[in-house]
């Protein structure tokens, strides 16, 4: 078994790295490194509450390469999803079909439902609105939702790879739950907390019956018919 924080600490400094981009020259890429592992062990240290205090390391080297699967297909997915985007901003009269899918998943633990939720919102065209942790399943609204297939087919593939990477019970060749395309006579809480507009065109209306108005003003109350003058005093007499 191996302490988990400093593992962690290493892979930030691998990470800074790769957003830092520095030239492909020696002296450059050991100085970022240098400077990310600097920064990554004293904040893996800070954070170590946050992971394991132990972890099996030949597990998790395990799911190195499928980490590069995952980002691969995940960057793939951005740059068709950007280029489906803004064609549909260049060209308004493509329709928009926009719908909700219920996805359950075989990722159980928090930190693998996390990063497939945040890998869809972070796919142009498509966002994570709740999740359902009683069915263990996303809400994910497409901008298209023409072939639910198509879109959760990726999804999939991500799951695929974060089973290994997190080291899940399940694994990849466990059968796959059914996905269901939410109610179109409806519309997720979520959604209409987010884009009230989009709640009320998509929200089915009830048959309309007419029923009769009632005027807003009050009738006047009727005059009591006038009493017929009588002579004499106050006393009627």
């Amino acid at each position: 078994m191996t302490r988990t924080w400093p593992v962690a600490g290493f892979l930030f400094g691998v990470l800074w790295v790769f957003v830092q981009g520095p030239p492909l020259a020696p002296e450059p890429l050991v100085g970022s490194l240098l400077i990310g592992l600097a920064v990554g062990f004293p904040t893996a240290f800070v954070f170590r509450r946050l992971y394991e205090d132990n972890m099996e390391l030949r597990r998790s080297v395990r799911g190195v390469p499928y980490a590069l699967l995952y980002v691969l297909t995940f960057v793939r997915e951005a740059i068709v999803a950007s280029l489906d985007v803004t064609y549909r901003v260049l060209a308004p009269s493509v329709p928009i079909e926009s719908e909700v899918i219920l996805i359950p998943l075989r990722v159980r633990t928090d930190l693998g439902v996390t990063t497939i939720a945040n890998s869809i919102t972070m796919t142009p065209g498509s966002l994570t609105l709740d999740v359902d942790p009683e069915e263990n399943a996303l809400y994910v609204h497409v901008i298209d939702g023409s072939d639910p297939d198509d879109i959760v087919r990726p999804i999939r593939k991500w799951e695929n790879y974060a089973l290994v990477i997190f080291d899940e019970e399940l694994s990849p060749s466990d059968p796959v739950p059914d996905f269901a395309v939410y109610p179109p006579d409806q519309t997720h809480p979520a959604l209409k907390q987010a884009a009230p507009e989009i709640g009320k065109e998509t929200e089915s209306e009830s048959p309309a019956e007419e029923t009769e108005s009632e005027s807003p003003a009050e009738e006047t109350e009727s005059e009591s018919p006038a009493e017929e003058p009588t002579g004499g005093d106050g006393d009627g007499r």
